[in-house]
């Protein structure tokens, strides 16, 4: 038996018309016509009735389709079980703040070749507001970037996020005990982007202690503001995992201040419907844990996980 005839027939039936199913297989309604008559004469039955208001199933062709259904289930499950990732081809587009770029990237494009050698990866690095506009604007496909985004061909996910604090070089003057977050506040600050979440949190946090408009340095580089720091240029409100090495060798210090910035998020968002985004974003959730172990809660505290997938 002709499976191609089986698709048709089941096709047939639901759409309950030999025009829109021809439509729908890309045929013509003559052909479709042609495959049922095959299958007719090779069961021995009459599958459908046809009058003015349509095409309709026989008793005998209801039995039939309830087994060519599960032969056409039973058929799609093959399919699949034989189909590999490594199979699989065309091009997924990523977006990356640099913030990700500095800590796991590498270890999720390492995983992205192992289990889709064939796919394109193209990479955008830039900073989560272009890298948010640019999502909803369709020309990416998913993004890593620090804000849960709403709307409704979107979805977001808080994968985890890194812990702030206040860090000078271990020379400079800045290295040094501080009264209050106000007189902290009167030294050069070093962060984020202007208008990015870090920048909007330090400015909140300032403006909750009383310090109206704090002296800022905002930047969308971390090899830039990790630079500054190590030169002793202020004091960086920045999340101490992207200067781990520094720290531990001494050459950087984190101010034991109590009150700090919030921890900056790790957000995934992607756009729904593009062929392989929900599994790389399983790929992402796998790296992340497998770096915040390495790493520590200091340096990043895993999300709470959620289904991928209800939307936020």
């Amino acid at each position: 038996m002709n499976l191609k005839f089986l698709e048709t027939f089941v096709w047939v039936a639901k759409l309950k018309s030999f025009r829109l199913t021809a439509e729908k297989l890309f045929t013509t309604q003559a052909s479709i016509s042609s495959r049922i008559a095959v299958l007719e004469s090779e069961l021995g039955v009459k599958l459908f009735l046809r009058d003015s208001r349509g095409v309709s199933l026989t008793p005998e062709g209801l039995k039939v389709l309830d087994y060519a259904e599960q032969m056409m289930a039973t058929m799609q499950g093959l399919k699949q079980s034989l189909e590999t990732t490594s199979s699989k081809v065309g091009r997924i587009r990523i977006g990356v703040m640099d913030t990700v770029i500095h800590t796991w990237l590498s270890a999720l494009v390492a995983e992205l070749t192992d289990n889709f050698p064939r796919v394109e990866i193209e990479l955008v690095a830039d900073t989560a507001l272009n890298l948010s506009d640019q999502l909803q604007k369709g020309f990416l496909d998913l993004i890593l970037q620090t804000d849960l985004l709403r709307q409704e061909t979107l979805r977001s996910l808080e994968l985890a996020s890194h812990p702030m604090g206040w860090i000078v070089a271990s020379h400079s003057i800045y290295n040094r005990d501080y009264a209050s977050l106000a007189e902290l506040a009167q030294e050069r600050i070093i962060t984020y982007s202007k208008n990015s979440c870090p920048h909007q949190d330090v400015l909140s946090l300032m403006q909750a202690n009383g310090v109206a408009a704090p002296r800022m340095s905002c930047v969308n580089s971390v090899s830039a503001i990790t630079r500054l720091l190590r030169d002793g240029f202020g004091i960086g409100a920045f999340p101490p995992v992207l200067v781990s090495e520094e720290l531990a060798r001494g050459e950087l210090t984190m101010l034991p201040m109590e009150q700090r910035p919030p921890n900056l998020q790790v957000v995934v968002s992607w756009r729904v419907g593009v062929e392989l985004v929900e599994e790389i974003v399983a790929l992402c959730q796998s790296v992340v844990q497998q770096y915040a172990q390495k790493v520590g809660e200091d340096l990043m505290v895993l999300s709470k996980p959620m289904p991928l997938k209800e939307p936020i």
